[in-house]
């Protein structure tokens, strides 16, 4: 049904393949629209957004360190910085 297709990127120009299968599962997930980028170009675009990630100053709840969060913090509610977190995930 699905045969594998030669798109080409947007950003960069090189030419990539959009393959049977990843047709397929973009079926499956209702999405309608050919990839505009080649996958190392998505790959880069995600990146580039994690790091463009609002941070918002925060006190951890347990230590009293001076940390910085994904999140707005709420009045009331726990923050933890980086190591509290991993240490309360292992506990």
């Amino acid at each position: 049904m699905y045969q594998d297709e030669k798109l080409v990127c947007e950003d960069c120009g090189a030419e990539f393949i959009f393959t049977a299968g990843e047709q397929e599962f973009y079926a499956e997930k209702g999405l309608v629209n050919k990839p505009k980028r080649c996958p190392e170009c998505r790959k880069k675009r995600r990146q580039n957004n994690r790091k463009r990630r609002k941070m918002y100053d925060a006190v951890c709840s347990k230590c009293g360190a001076q940390t910085q969060v994904p999140f707005k913090p709420i009045p009331g509610k726990e923050v933890y910085c980086k190591d509290c977190f991993s240490k309360e995930i292992a506990e």
